[in-house]
């Protein structure tokens, strides 16, 4: 199994000390935060993109590129990039800039985003959001791998042999499609063979569940090996203790406070206690073992092989969470990736196979070959 720390750069007080960060030091934080998640052993970093309060996460092309210089080891992730309010022409050329830039270490995850704030702002509505995230995706998905391009779009200027550059690093990058409450990016995620990453934060398994269900069957109707599946799950927190009581103690503030804001701000309330909010949500609080055990009953009905935790301390003290992210990786990964598989793809640059011997005499000694 393979493990994530992401962060959609949530920029608001506190909910504990009700203290807001500048801007400015809200963007050190997320740098220090990646840092501290190749330093700790985690697999991947992720930065969301949103365009509305209370997020700063517009472009996670830069910050993901700042993350790029400073670590060596770490996959960089984008979650989600939502390519619904996007030109695809313009997210392939940052993308591909950046994939450049971190030596092939770029994974996507996208997805059609939410907030009627952005959609306004990029005038893209409730009927017409899937169709351009399926046709984003479907012309970024070309250009990644055609040297030219053709294509009736509706919804930005057609492209006729159109050459987009720089040609890629990594031929093809890697795409996840982000699956929170619709069919429809889990059967485009189906369509083309493309794993799958769960949001599976807000409500209790069930409604995930029935999409990664619905994933699996439509990957079949597609014709696709079961064999090649892989499936990513969210968390709705994070912190864990040596002890559930000391677990508990440490997040009853931070769940209170987010409550409070919740019920203030008029947004649907699912759990109304912690306790309930530890049983049923994907949150990872407790002790390393009942850690070990949720994410076991998880995989049990996803059967994924890669997880994602908050990098954010989220209203935790800094020194709680960087102690929460040590035990986890101390406690709870060796066991968890020991019983549950990694994804069915080597976690490394997506590079086209190297030629055989036979390819390259091929094309060193024939008459017409052009070196260019």
């Amino acid at each position: 199994m393979k493990f994530i720390a992401i962060t959609l750069i949530v920029h608001r007080p506190d909910p504990v000390t009700g203290v807001k960060k500048p801007t400015h030091e809200r963007f050190r934080e997320v740098l220090d935060n990646a840092l501290l998640a190749e330093e700790l052993g985690f697999d991947g970093f992720g930065v969301g993109e949103r365009h509305e309060r209370p997020f700063i996460s517009s472009s996670p092309t830069v910050v993901l590129s700042h993350v790029a210089a400073l670590t060596k080891r770490i996959r960089l992730f984008t979650a989600v990039t939502t390519l619904s309010l996007l030109d695809p022409v313009r997210a392939y050329e940052d993308y591909a800039t950046l994939d450049h830039l971190s030596e092939g270490r770029l994974d996507l995850i996208i997805g059609k985003g939410n907030g009627a704030a952005q959609r306004d702002l990029f005038h893209v509505t409730p009927d017409d959001q899937w169709d351009r995230n399926a046709e984003s995706y479907e012309v970024f998905r070309r250009i990644w791998r055609q040297d030219k391009v053709t294509a009736a779009t509706r919804f930005r200027p057609p492209l006729t042999d159109a050459e987009v550059w720089p040609r890629p690093y990594q031929q093809p990058v890697r795409v996840w499609h982000g699956s929170a409450t619709s069919k429809e990016s889990v059967d485009l995620a189906a369509r083309y063979g493309d794993p799958l990453f769960s949001a599976n934060v807000t409500n209790p398994i069930e409604p995930y569940a029935e999409l990664v269900r619905h994933y699996r069957e439509r990957w079949e109707h597609y014709g696709h090996d079961p064999a090649d599946i892989a499936i990513g799950a969210g968390t709705a927190g994070i912190h864990v203790a040596p002890t559930s009581q000391q677990a508990l103690a440490a997040y009853r503030p931070v769940f209170e406070a987010n409550l409070a804001f919740y019920r203030q701000a008029g947004l649907p309330v699912v759990f109304e206690t912690l306790e309930d909010f530890v049983e049923r949500s994907s949150a990872l609080i407790g002790s390393p073992q009942q850690v070990i055990d949720k994410v076991h009953r998880y995989h049990e009905q996803f059967g994924h092989t890669a997880v994602h935790v908050q990098a954010d301390a989220s209203g935790l003290t800094e020194t709680r969470h960087r102690d929460s992210l040590e035990l986890f990786q101390s406690a709870v990964t060796p066991v968890l990736r020991k019983d549950i598989p990694d994804p069915p793809f080597a976690w490394a640059p997506v590079l086209p196979a190297a030629p055989t011997s036979q390819e390259r005499v091929h094309v060193s000694t024939s008459p017409s070959a052009s070196w260019t």
